[in-house]
């Protein structure tokens, strides 16, 4: 029989719990209970750890009752955390923190009508490896992914070790098969993504715009749907997993799509969230969980008019708060260039919106010395991106500069190879808003520290 730990409160009579609890310990190796709180129906003074009480085991109790979860997972190791709490003490909020604690701990959580697994990971056999996850889509995870493949390349060869990292990544118009892309040693460019596009590929794929702007080996893997605690509901990761190992390679680095994990078991993980989410989709439902299995956060768009310094400050507490200890990032993204635009006139493909669009095109105007001429925010709606192209066919533009996303290579590189303008395509790299340079020894850190861990396990 599994283990199991159930969750009880006050506002139940004892006898009613102890009937509850028999229920389950018909089914599960039922080894103790957390109380949770509310005292209409009990004197908390009668609950302890001695083996007689009124609910007849081991109950754990603490003024903050998620500690007295902890304290329970950490001495029992249940399989199963069994809810048999509810209102007012268990609210619908409530609930999903203490799901996110299980499920961090590899435990099952169920209650009356529900059951929330904890996602299923590959065990890999023959490299250390680090994942990046994220809490939705659009959060800048490919852009921090490249630059966080790029350190720890500079930094495994500044050690002597030469064989760099292999990027997995995964996403929604990934190949069927997995497929390897040795970016590392020969150049991804226009041409070549063209080339992926016209025989009916999706040419702006997460793993050709690492291999593209990273210069990096890559895994291309694909994924439909996603769990609430993010696992796939199909993918190929798994044989990606094992095409990776056989490659040269120092470390596995694994990339989320969406808020869908790699099925994969990993040394470290990294998550990014964006500060423009809404709170609880970071601190709530499930993305408590993802906080509570990292080992970093770095957070994007920390500027306005997306989020107040104020919102930014809050989510940071509340991260620290969730797990204390945990590393947070502030960072805003900003454009890099893949090649010279200087002294040209340059129309800007982006999936920035707005105001932070606009920002962004007087950024790179101001930095790299050329004129922003056109901005456009929707790469993802190929009819109003044709109809936009359409209308600045005489605008004198030089250079189409864009962000490998969506429809970049199918329309505005197509277009671009139509009229014989070049194309130029461009990276986010993720600045710290402090003015600080933590994130790149962080990330270098985390790396090492997956290295050591797996050759001392090893």
């Amino acid at each position: 029989m599994r283990r199991a730990i159930a969750l009880i409160d006050g506002e139940h009579y004892p006898n009613v719990v102890r009937e509850a609890l028999g229920e389950v310990s018909s089914r599960l190796d039922l080894r103790a209970a957390v109380f949770l709180g509310g005292t209409e129906k009990i004197d908390t003074e009668l609950i302890g750890d001695a083996e007689q009480n009124e609910y007849g085991l081991p109950v754990f109790l603490h003024d903050d009752a998620r500690e007295a979860l902890a304290l329970a997972m950490e001495e029992h190791r249940p399989q199963v955390v069994v809810d048999l709490s509810d209102e007012p003490v268990l609210g619908y909020v409530e609930r999903f923190h203490y799901a996110s604690q299980a499920l961090a701990a590899g435990a099952e959580y169920q209650g009356a009508d529900f059951i929330l697994s904890p996602p299923s990971f590959h065990e890999l056999a023959g490299k250390p490896s680090l994942s990046i996850i994220g809490t939705g889509k659009r959060i800048g995870k490919t852009a921090v992914s490249g630059f966080i493949a790029r350190e720890i390349t500079a930094s495994l060869a500044s050690s002597g070790r030469d064989d760099g990292v292999v990027v997995v990544a995964m996403g929604r118009g990934g190949p069927p098969d997995p497929e390897v892309i040795p970016g590392r040693d020969e150049s991804i460019g226009v041409e070549e993504l063209l080339a992926i596009s016209r025989q009916g590929k999706h040419a702006a794929s997460d793993y050709l715009e690492d291999a593209a702007l990273s210069s990096v080996t890559t895994v291309g893997c694909r994924r439909c749907g996603g769990g609430l605690a993010g696992q796939p509901f199909i993918s190929n990761v798994v044989e990606g997993a094992k095409i990776a190992e056989e490659l040269p390679a120092d470390l596995l680095i694994f990339e989320g799509s969406g808020a869908a994990l790699p099925p994969v078991k990993v040394d470290r993980v990294i998550c990014l969230a964006a500060a423009d989410q809404p709170r609880d989709y970071i601190l709530g439902y499930l993305g408590s969980y993802r906080i509570l299995i990292s080992d970093l956060v770095v957070l994007t768009m920390c500027e306005e008019p997306l989020a107040s310094p104020e919102k930014v400050e809050s989510l940071i507490s509340g991260i620290r708060k969730l797990k204390p200890g945990l590393e947070v990032v502030a960072t805003v993204l900003r454009p890099k260039p893949d090649g010279d635009i200087g002294g040209r006139r340059v129309a800007y493909f982006t999936t920035a919106q707005g105001e932070v669009a606009d920002r962004i095109a007087e950024y790179i105007a101001g930095t790299y010395d050329c004129s922003v001429e056109f901005v456009y925010s929707d790469l993802a709606d190929r009819r109003r991106l044709r109809e936009a192209l359409a209308t600045i066919a005489d605008a004198g533009i030089d250079v189409f500069l864009t962000e490998i996303k969506a429809a970049a290579v199918d329309v505005v590189a197509e277009e671009a190879d139509r009229r014989g303008i070049d194309v130029v395509f461009c990276d986010n790299i993720p600045v710290e808003v402090d003015g600080g340079d933590r994130l790149s020894g962080l990330v270098r850190g985390l790396a090492h520290e997956a290295l050591g861990e797996f050759e001392k396990d090893g």
